[in-house]
C-alpha cells in the first residue's frame, strides 16, 4: 500500500514540476513531509542552488514538545518567510511536492502568505 501510494506522489510530483520552475527573483517553494518532521526550501533551478530553507528540526521549533504537527508546520511557513525577506525574496512559485493542498502542507502555505510571502 505504502509504495502505491508513494508511487502515485511521485508521478504528480512530475507533472506538477514540468509546469512550474523557479528563477532567482521567484524561487520554487518545495515542501517535503515526513510522519514526523516537514521540510520547506527556496529553490532557484536556473542555478541548481538553494537559496533559503527552514525545518521543524531547527532548534526553535524542536523545542515546542507538545504542539501538533499541523502548529509545526506554521513555525515553519513563518520561519522560511522571515528567512526570506532577509534574503530580498518577496515572490515564490509554490511546489506541492505531490501531496495534496491539505493539512500540514496547508497550513505551511497559509502561514508563510501571513508572514508576508507571495505565492
Amino acid at each position: 500500500m505504502a509504495n502505491k501510494k508513494q508511487s502515485r506522489r511521485v508521478r504528480i510530483k512530475h507533472r506538477i514540476r514540468k509546469k512550474i520552475e523557479g528563477s532567482v527573483e521567484t524561487p520554487r517553494m518545495s515542501v517535503f513531509r515526513s510522519n514526523k518532521h516537514i521540510y520547506a526550501q527556496l529553490i532557484d533551478d536556473l542555478n541548481g542552488k538553494t537559496v533559503v530553507a527552514a525545518s521543524s528540526r531547527e532548534k526553535e521549533i524542536a523545542a515546542k514538545k507538545d504542539i501538533k504537527k499541523s502548529e509545526q508546520a506554521k513555525l515553519v511557513g513563518k520561519r522560511v518567510a522571515e528567512k526570506a525577506k532577509d534574503a530580498g525574496i518577496e515572490k515564490v512559485v509554490f511546489d506541492r511536492n505531490g501531496y495534496l493542498y491539505h493539512g500540514r502542507v496547508k497550513s505551511l502555505a497559509d502561514s508563510a502568505r501571513e508572514s508576508g510571502l507571495k505565492f
